[in-house]
């Protein structure tokens, strides 16, 4: 995007935020993950942070945004203000609070898994899902709800996610079959907790530094769940420090044998990848599949 179309854009959307154009006074692009473009924007008013894409579902940003809220409402971990979100020439955007980075405190690792544990707490779900369907990374979420945690986590996540993985052929009838049969297990193999407030995507790219040196969580994929499976979730890619585990454990204790349950929560944000980057990624799941079946 050249300067002076992107400009005329930006300002678009403060016109749609505000009902006033603001003036821009720099730009400064950043990452914005696999599939957006994203930019933070000095301006008259402050500094903002935004997303923005084509050609992406109508709802995800807004998806995305009714997540970060939701978060945000259980007030135990900084999460970016939402300030807009919409459609202005063709072009899908999320606008957001600026978060400035910093390093990190001194307890910052111990004070993460102590908010995150809050969060897990605080909350009155009295079922798992949620009452509208999201994203995670660009694929949908399904997220209808049900009374029985392994229901839902074999019909809104293992099997949707196969059934994907199906339709673009990455996978064997062979495997398929162990996989199903896999399910039948489960009642034996995972434990029963409430639903708890989920970020749902929790890896340690979805995580910064915010200017206090505490932790700021974005790109969410929310929904109520086990809360195992978000500490599962933080472990296939690593990244988290060891008071991080050791501090939520201490807040929020898990039932024995958490570890040996990690690898089967993370078959779903193993097909997640399956689906999204090709079946390199069904080596987590064969894993699984070998060890029990």
């Amino acid at each position: 995007m050249s300067g002076s179309s992107g400009d005329k854009f930006f300002e678009a959307i403060f016109e749609a935020a505000f009902g006033k154009s603001l003036k821009i006074n720099g730009t400064q692009f950043k990452s914005g993950g696999c599939i957006n473009n994203a930019v933070k924007l000095r301006t008259s008013r402050g500094d903002y942070f935004l997303k923005w894409q084509s050609g992406i579902p109508e709802d995800m940003f807004q998806k995305e945004a009714e997540g970060l809220k939701l978060l945000a409402e259980a007030g135990t971990i900084k999460i970016p203000e939402v300030i807009a979100f919409g459609k202005i020439e063709g072009k899908h955007y999320l606008l957001l609070e600026d978060i400035e980075s910093a390093p990190p405190a001194r307890n910052y690792w111990e004070d993460y898994g102590q908010s995150l544990a809050a969060m897990h707490k605080n909350n009155s779900a009295r079922k798992y899902g949620l009452d509208y369907d999201n994203y995670i990374g660009k694929l949908p979420q399904p997220n209808a709800t049900s009374d029985d945690w392994i229901d839902f986590f074999i019909r809104q996540r293992l099997e949707y996610q196969l059934k994907l993985a199906i339709k673009n052929a990455l996978v064997s009838d062979h495997l398929v079959d162990r996989y199903r049969r896999f399910y039948d297990l489960l009642p034996g193999l995972l434990p029963v907790d409430r639903p708890a407030l989920l970020h749902g995507d929790m890896w340690s790219g979805n995580a910064m530094v915010g200017n206090d040196g505490r932790v700021c969580l974005i790109d969410p994929a929310v929904y109520y769940g086990h809360r195992e499976i978000e500490l599962a979730f933080s472990q296939m890619f690593g990244g988290f420090g060891n008071e991080f585990y050791k501090a939520y454990e201490e807040a929020y204790p898990l039932e024995s044998g958490f570890e040996e349950r990690v690898d089967i929560y993370n078959i779903y944000p193993h097909m997640v990848h399956v689906n999204l980057f090709g079946t390199s990624y069904l080596g987590g799941v064969e894993r699984v599949l070998r060890r029990y079946l």
